[in-house]
């Protein structure tokens, strides 16, 4: 049986309204609505349906792992429902607002932990920050062989199969296991589970490891110091041109577009 680890990430949730979310006074985190319950990252969902459509041609076992600080474990819950087999939460209060390199650090001594998985599926990217750097960073610490991008991912024998994104097409790669894959949303949408196993999910057990239970010791160290997050500043200058005649007109908007790309 393969064991299947797909990593997953709650988020803001990015249908609510943009004007109702608020930067904190030091700039440095954002606040969402009050009332907004997190979602999880789209990605990571598709990196959850591509190891569900392995599970649903061959026997494996799914564990879904996700980090950070007071998780909405309903919300985490949705990756049972969907048809996970394990859910393990890795919690811990320095756990919260870590970069790439350290959230991957972390996930990668829980991946070393669960220990004999053969598949490790992450999104391409975070849903919030758009990094994409933590499933690289995990197969670098881990030392295994990582394909970005996949669109489609299937097991043939004692191989991985996935057709990965170029920005032209796409190319086939190959690999023994163990790996690490990154998904892309052409996987598709996740499977929507529907109330029974939604209801089932809520009762099912979650296993939760501190710091400690990871063996960190000492404080996760974090590579990156973010400064401030803002709002960019738009300025917009419009300028209405007229003439006689659409010649007329032309000849004045070339002229001013001359003046402004000389003076740049």
């Amino acid at each position: 049986m393969l064991t299947i680890v797909v990593c997953v990430k709650q988020v803001f949730d990015p249908e609510a309204p943009l004007s109702l979310f608020q930067l904190c006074p030091e700039g440095k985190k954002l606040i969402p609505p009050p009332g907004t319950p997190p979602v999880l990252s789209s990605f990571d969902e598709n990196a959850l349906e591509a190891a569900l459509y392995i599970k649903d041609v061959q026997a494996a076992k799914v564990i879904v792992v996700s980090m950070g600080y007071k998780l909405a474990k309903p919300v985490l819950k949705k990756t049972l429902a969907a048809g996970a087999d394990e859910l393990i939460l890795l919690e811990d209060e320095q756990f919260e607002g870590l970069d790439s390199y350290s959230t991957a650090h972390v996930l990668a001594r829980a991946i070393e932990r669960i220990g004999n998985w053969d598949i490790i599926l992450c999104g391409r990217q975070a849903a919030d920050t758009d990094a994409g750097q933590v499933g690289a960073g995990i197969a670098e610490i881990l030392q295994i062989p990582g394909i970005t991008l996949a669109r489609k991912v299937e097991i043939e024998g004692e191989k991985v199969r996935v057709e990965r994104l170029l920005a032209d097409g796409y190319e086939v790669v190959e690999t023994a296991r163990p790996v690490l894959i990154t998904a892309s949303n052409e996987i598709g949408a996740l499977r929507f589970p529907n109330v029974k196993a939604l209801m089932a999910a809520q009762k099912m057990g979650v296993t939760v490891w501190d710091a400690a239970e990871l063996g960190l010791t000492t404080a996760v160290t974090k590579q990156t110091n973010l400064l401030k997050l803002f709002v960019p500043e738009r300025n917009t200058n419009c300028q209405m041109i007229s003439g006689e005649n659409p010649e007329e007109t032309a000849e004045k908007l070339t002229a001013i577009l001359a003046i402004k790309v000389g003076g740049n």
